[in-house]
């Protein structure tokens, strides 16, 4: 992380989030990352990647937000979406629910990855709350600045864009959306797909069938959530642990 005139972030975003990057919070959140990697501490994701969600999805192209609260904490796995993880990486239990729901609502196959840059690139925004942390600990960079951050990215969205569905699912992602104008976007709201929660009520939603739907009512092509396939080298089983 730099100042505003050499932040790596997308033009886009830029232009709405560059005064951020001037704010008190933000410089605190700068002196704590630097003390943390001075102290030897390994931060996920890479630097280059805390801004990865905007990369792939500039702010013109969101049609659908869907937030997570922290990357993954174990090494190689965040890049800088939220759910997804790198290729080789086993896929992780809340994403494994995700894409049963995927198959159940819309028939689509079940991938054998985990990388999800595929929807991004499509213009899902996969929002962490929190865009770092540190390796083995998870919940570690919360409360530093980074929360004060994304808020700020929903309050763009809800204010620049028309017409996105934002799926919500679970209590903080609902609190964190709060602010968003349900009179001009889609907003859906489930149980978070962790094994933990997901059989009260996040299988079954319906959250891809109803995007799906309101987007055909106004007109714009659907999200295809169909995911390509990696080499079978890259692959690994299911079932690794994760936060997400």
């Amino acid at each position: 992380m730099t100042d505003a005139r050499g932040i790596q972030l997308e033009p886009s975003w830029l232009a709405f989030l560059k005064d951020e990057f001037e704010q008190p919070y933000m410089r605190n959140l700068r002196e704590f990352l630097r003390a943390e990697k001075q102290a030897g501490k390994r931060i996920f994701p890479r630097g280059d990647e805390f801004f990865n969600a905007f990369s792939h999805t500039p702010l013109d192209r969101v049609k659908v937000v869907i937030l997570g609260q922290d990357p993954y904490h174990g090494p190689g796995q965040a890049h800088g979406l939220c759910f997804s993880v790198r290729p080789g990486v086993a896929v992780p239990p809340s994403l494994q629910n995700i894409y049963r729901e995927l198959h159940d609502e819309l028939g689509l196959p079940v991938p054998r990855h985990g990388n999800l840059t595929a929807w991004a690139d499509q213009g899902v925004l996969l929002l962490n709350s929190v865009l770092s942390v540190e390796c083995a600990n998870a919940a570690s960079h919360r409360g530093k600045g980074w929360e004060t951050f994304t808020d700020r990215v929903i309050e763009v969205v809800n204010e620049q864009r028309e017409g996105v569905v934002f799926m919500l699912w679970g209590s903080y992602a609902q609190r964190k959306g709060a602010m968003i104008d349900a009179s001009r976007h889609c907003v859906l709201k489930a149980p978070h797909p962790s094994p933990l929660s997901a059989h009260r009520g996040f299988f079954g939603c319906g959250h891809f069938q109803r995007a799906a739907e309101y987007f055909q009512e106004r007109g714009v092509p659907p999200i295809d959530w169909r995911l390509p396939d990696i080499p079978a080298g890259d692959q690994l089983a299911s079932g690794a642990s994760a936060t997400e």
